[in-house]
């Protein structure tokens, strides 16, 4: 039978690498990209969590990286909106540094 503990650790691990793979292999719109981030994230978390929970009560860090976590996602829905309003679409091959 598996500890608890070490399931909690082994999903974590499940959830960054499937980000890391969603990542990687569906990368052509802009919102994937930051959904397969944000997921990463989400997995980071979760094993910051976890052994915070480990070694005492200190939740703080844990509350400061949620809080950036929540900054970053807050910043890429705005970049996508401001891509998607001046581009039509959110295509990474549409995106034309020369022109800007």
């Amino acid at each position: 039978m598996m500890n608890f503990g070490l399931f909690m650790v082994l999903s974590s691990l499940v959830m960054f690498f499937c980000g890391v793979w969603s990542f990687t292999f569906y990368h052509k719109h802009l919102l994937n990209a930051l959904l397969s981030l944000e997921f990463m994230m989400l997995g980071v978390f979760w094993m910051l969590i976890l052994q915070m929970s480990n070694v005492g009560n200190e939740v703080y860090l844990g509350l400061f990286f949620l809080t950036l976590a929540v900054c970053e996602g807050a910043l890429g829905l705005s970049l996508l909106v401001l891509v998607v309003r001046s581009h039509g679409n959110d295509y990474f091959k549409s995106f034309n540094l020369v022109e800007c």
